[in-house]
C-alpha cells in the first residue's frame, strides 16, 4: 500500500532534507517516525530536496507501507514521533504508480525579505533582511524576463548535479506586504540554489544598483560568476509540488 504524506517543517537546525552520515536531516527524522508507526524500516521519497535552513509549507513524500493504518493513524502516529519543528498535515492512500517526485508537474517557492532599517526579532528564522529600501515594482518587471523555458546556468550553484540547466519557469511575482517584499515563483523544476540566486540578483535591481534589464542579461549570459550572491536560506519556503488531480491529493498540491 503506497501512502502519500503532506509535511510542514521549519528547516532551522537541519542540514537539509537528504539523509546524511552526520548532522540532523529532515529525511532521517521522518523515516524514523514512519518506521516506528509501521513497525518496520521504511524509506520515504520526497517531491524535491530542500537545502539546510529552508522551510516547507507542504513537502510531499511517499512510501510503501508494510502494514495498514487509517489516514488519521498515520498522521497522528507519525507526528507524535517527530520533533516539534515537523508535522504531518495529511495522509492519503495513492496508487502504486504515484511517485512524489516524478508525478509532480510543478513546484512553488516563496521568498520573504524583511525590508526595513532594523533586523527582525520575531519570525527571524523565516525571513531574510534588507535594510535599504527595495523597489518591488522594478524587481517584478525585471523578473518577468525569466518566465518561460530557458537555460538557467546563471542561477545554478557550481555544486548542482542536474544533467542540464533548462527549466520552464511558469510564473514569478514580486509584491510588497507592509515591511515585507515577497517573491513567489513556480516552475516545472528547480536547480540547486536557483530561487535563492534569482532573489540575490533581484535585490540589486530593487536597490537601484542595477537596471531592470540586468536580469535578462544574466539569463542570456549564463555566467553564475557575474550574477548576484546567493540569498540567505532563512527567507525561503517550499510551498509544495503540484500534481494532476487524478491522484486525489488535497487541493493545495493540485494544479
Amino acid at each position: 500500500m503506497r501512502i502519500a504524506l503532506g509535511i510542514e517543517y521549519d528547516g532551522t537546525g537541519f542540514q537539509g532534507w537528504q539523509r546524511l552520515s552526520h548532522g540532523a536531516s529532515l529525511q532521517a527524522a521522518v523515516e524514523d517516525a514512519v518506521s516506528f508507526v509501521a513497525d518496520a524500516p521504511v524509506e520515504v521519497v520526497c517531491s524535491g530536496r530542500t537545502d539546510a535552513g529552508v522551510h516547507a509549507r507542504c513537502q510531499v513524500v511517499h512510501f510503501d507501507a508494510p502494514v495498514r493504518r487509517d489516514p488519521r493513524g498515520w498522521v497522528l502516529g507519525i507526528t507524535t514521533r517527530l520533533p516539534h519543528s515537523i508535522v504531518v498535515l495529511w495522509a492519503r492512500e495513492v496508487p502504486d504508480e504515484f511517485h512524489a517526485r516524478y508525478s509532480a508537474r510543478a513546484r512553488r517557492y516563496r521568498y520573504r525579505i524583511l525590508n526595513r532599517p532594523v533586523r527582525a526579532a520575531l519570525q527571524r528564522q523565516f525571513v531574510a533582511w534588507e535594510r535599504l529600501p527595495l523597489d518591488h515594482v522594478a524587481m517584478h518587471r525585471a523578473a518577468q524576463a525569466l518566465v518561460g523555458e530557458h537555460d538557467f546556468s546563471a542561477f545554478r550553484t557550481v555544486h548542482c548535479q542536474a544533467r542540464h540547466a533548462r527549466r520552464d519557469l511558469h510564473e514569478i511575482t514580486v509584491a510588497r506586504a507592509g515591511d515585507e517584499v515577497v517573491i513567489e515563483v513556480q516552475a516545472n523544476a528547480f536547480l540547486h540554489h536557483m530561487v535563492r540566486n534569482i532573489v540575490g540578483s533581484l535585490i540589486p535591481v530593487g536597490r537601484g544598483e542595477r537596471p531592470e534589464s540586468w536580469i535578462a542579461e544574466l539569463l542570456a549570459g549564463r555566467d553564475r560568476i557575474v550574477a548576484g550572491p546567493t540569498a540567505p536560506a532563512s527567507g525561503l519556503t517550499f510551498l509544495g509540488p503540484r500534481y494532476p488531480r487524478q491522484w486525489g491529493l488535497p487541493e493545495e498540491v493540485c494544479l
